[in-house]
């Protein structure tokens, strides 16, 4: 879960992988050239807002927009570009559902088309079976990876389908988000909830529908849920805090606290559901 808040490490390598496009745009004929502007522009835009818009889901998947990019730089200059042919196993390995699945393997073996005459026959055929077998296993360990990940996280939620954590999560999850809310200044604070005994899995099941995938929802106790929650700032923090009170129902209790405000090295979770509360329908 770590290695996806490595943001600055991801920033060097788009920021480098600009930068060697960039390269070779003084010698590139004109259609080659806008392909490689397109390209240097997408990895800088991507690197610059890579803090926080990286952890939104996107409706458009944006593998198709690498893989698109690729097939422009081979397509526009196939004798001065050939050599990014092997940047499609790279891109086999981005998880991507089966729309931009098909359409990189689609594009890629165009590409091989393309470059086709600049190679002999056995040269050729040589390169198509090597890519061929490259991008099986980088797709194969990539589903690998994804499947073991969520059969992982499947068995620590509390129910299937939604991000719904025991309260042990929540302490091991604090640590690394306020870290993580320091270095890239955003608001991130912990939501407690005081619900009845029978309330507690319909108010956890609408928390959840509120809350973004990369947010999670814990059972503290068998009355208290806790949110995580995460915004750009202070304002946006306060609104989306007014939906999720909206949202539980009558005089459910509840308080809020930022995570710098938390002393973790002696935090437990009777701490934490035992934080004073005040009903929900004084900020309505």
């Amino acid at each position: 879960m770590q290695s996806k808040y490595k943001i600055r490490l991801l920033r060097a390598n788009l920021f480098a992988a600009a930068l060697a496009l960039a390269l070779w745009i003084p010698a590139a004929p004109t259609a080659a050239a806008l392909a490689l502007w397109l390209s240097v522009g997408w990895l800088l835009i991507t690197a610059l807002l890579l803090d926080f818009s990286h952890r939104r889901s996107r409706v458009f998947p944006w593998q198709i927009l690498a893989g698109g990019l690729l097939f422009c730089l081979i397509a526009a200059a196939p004798e001065r570009h050939s050599m990014l042919i092997w940047a499609w196993a790279a891109v086999c390995m981005l998880p991507q559902k089966r729309l931009a699945m098909t359409f990189n393997a689609c594009a890629a073996l165009l590409s091989c088309l393309i470059i086709a005459p600049l190679l002999s026959p056995p040269e050729w055929l040589l390169l198509l079976i090597t890519l061929a077998i490259l991008s099986v296993l980088a797709v194969s360990r990539t589903r690998q990876l994804i499947d073991m990940n969520g059969a992982i996280r499947q068995r620590l939620r509390l129910i299937p389908g939604l991000n719904l954590w025991a309260g042990e999560q929540l302490l091991r999850d604090l640590t690394r988000e306020q870290i993580r809310s320091e270095r890239e200044a955003i608001c991130a604070e912990v939501v407690i909830f005081q619900v009845k005994r029978h309330q507690l899995w319909s108010s956890a099941q609408k928390l959840c529908e509120l809350t973004y995938a990369f947010e999670n929802v814990y059972r503290l106790n068998a009355n208290t849920l806790a949110v995580l929650l995460l915004s750009r700032n202070e304002k946006e923090g306060a609104q989306r805090r007014s939906l999720l009170y909206a949202a539980v129902p009558e005089k459910v209790r509840y308080h809020h606290i930022p995570l710098m405000d938390l002393e973790l090295p002696t935090l437990t979770l009777e701490a934490l559901y035992t934080l004073p509360t005040k009903p929900s329908g004084s900020d309505r």
